[in-house]
């Protein structure tokens, strides 16, 4: 079935649901059967109509980052969280004499209710709510700005790249680094030859800053008025509400986040994904090599992962680490004990047959080591196009406007999700697993590929099966 371009997206979604959205029992029924929705044409000269799902925390700054669009609504569970974006939006608005932004406690509400009202929506919230979020907005034509990590498992991540690609809206990452200057001059270093061909590469950060390494869930609370936390547990398993999960600490918490990977890996690793072309690779090995205080209600307080990669592209093998919890990489021969690595706490380091060099968070800063070698050194000449200003929030709404794809768009960052996700699988199974990409399997190990997803609480289910098979 196609839509004519006299359709809106409520009458297309009316039209291809088998059972219409609405709430029964607090949770909506069946999804649309086909994610073939058009998504409205957005001139340079027009405003794009946004929506922020997740309001507060780093919702504030994201839906405040698109404050040069139109801010139409704002949702989230937590309205005592979400207080000083109600505030600063409203005032915003007023400022324009544009209507004031609708509040909403239920995504799922917002979206169906709103329906041709919302062209685009920014997704700021817990890792486990991100893919059903994005699902419903992609599905009904909807524009995505979903904060790192794309998902909360390897399967939605592949979900969500093959749902992008169907329903042809603008998607991009939260990783906002990869907006930067930074990165492209470590591309354009490395790709000239700077360190010779890359061989190992470190990866660190100083993640967790929150507590982990809990191995039982926590008493029960009372509610705070403001909340509703049904809506807040969303997909995940009913648990008794505790401020140690809402409004922060929810990251360590396997039902909710992912850990110190979850938090900084879609970061910290993008400069090394990109800059070494990880996304060529066809296959990979992982292996938590080791760990402290692992459970199976959070992450560990520390742990130390190992990848590795074949030759791709022009690239030859390359096996990376990951260290979270305050493990670092041994120093390189040659460099002083006083010479920062990284930004310190964070950061990484190439070893090339030709040397070494190191780069901040995100990409910036990079430069050889140690330091005396910089002297003499060159800057190759640019050869990857700038994002203007850095600024990701633009770029996503530029690429709106423009027709075009953002960077780190789901085709870059569901890869790279794919990748920094898999090493909380390996802490899970305790074994070094062995990935094919294309096939989407685990080959040494089929009884782990059950950790490429979870169950989904009744109601709140997601139709992976439509593009992911998870091989038994």
């Amino acid at each position: 079935m196609s839509i004519s371009d006299n359709w809106t997206r409520r009458a297309f979604l009316a039209a291809t649901t088998t059972t219409a959205l609405g709430l029964a029992g607090g949770a909506f029924g069946q999804k649309p059967n086909t994610a073939r929705v058009v998504p409205r044409k957005i001139s340079p000269n027009e405003k794009i109509n946004i929506a922020a799902i997740g309001a507060g925390g780093k919702g504030l700054s994201d839906i405040m980052g698109c404050d040069h669009e139109n801010i139409v609504a704002l949702c989230d569970p937590d309205w005592e969280r979400a207080k000083e974006g109600f505030y600063r939006v409203g005032k915003l608005n007023d400022k324009r004499g544009n209507p004031a932004a609708k509040h909403y406690k239920d995504y799922r509400v917002m979206l169906e209710e709103m329906g041709d009202d919302i062209d685009a929506c920014t997704i700021s919230t817990p890792d486990h709510t991100h893919a059903p979020a994005a699902d419903m907005a992609m599905r009904l034509g909807m524009h995505v700005y979903v904060q790192k990590p794309m998902t909360h498992t390897i399967a939605e991540a592949r979900y969500l790249t093959k749902l992008a690609e169907e329903t042809g809206v603008v998607t991009m990452m939260g990783n906002q680094g990869h907006c930067g200057d930074g990165v492209r001059e470590l591309c354009e270093m490395l790709w000239d030859g700077a360190i010779g061909d890359v061989q190992e590469c470190h990866i660190w950060t100083n993640r967790p800053i929150w507590p982990q390494g809990i191995p039982n869930a926590l008493p029960g609370k009372d509610v705070p008025d403001e909340m509703d936390w049904d809506l807040w547990i969303g997909s995940a398993p009913m648990r008794d509400y505790n401020p140690g999960y809402a409004p922060f600490n929810w990251r360590g918490w396997w039902d909710f986040g992912c850990g110190a990977i979850g938090d900084m890996a879609c970061h910290i690793m993008d400069p090394a994904f990109w800059s070494l072309k990880l996304i060529e690779a066809d296959h990979f090995t992982v292996e938590a090599i080791y760990h402290e205080e692992m459970n199976n209600q959070t992450a560990p307080t520390k742990s130390k992962v190992k990848f590795e990669f074949p030759a791709r592209a022009d690239m030859p093998p390359v096996t990376v680490y990951w260290y979270d919890g305050g493990l670092l990489p041994e120093r390189p021969e040659g460099v002083p004990a006083d010479e920062e690595l990284g930004e310190g706490d964070n950061g990484s380091l190439l070893i090339g047959t030709e040397g070494a060099l190191t780069t901040g968070t995100y990409g910036g800063g990079s430069r050889i080591v140690p330091s005396e070698k910089m002297k003499d050194y060159k800057y190759p000449a640019q050869t990857i196009e700038r994002i203007k200003g850095e600024d990701p929030y633009r770029e996503w709404t530029n690429a709106i406007h423009e027709g075009r794809k953002a960077v780190s768009d789901f085709s870059y960052a569901g890869k790279l999700t794919e990748v920094a996700n898999f090493g909380n699988v390996a802490l899970m199974s305790g074994k070094k697993l062995e990935w094919d990409v294309e096939k989407f399997e685990i080959t040494n190990d089929k009884a782990a590929n059950q950790l490429l997803t979870k169950e989904y609480r009744t109601g709140w289910e997601l139709p992976l099966s439509d593009y992911v098979e998870i091989k038994a």
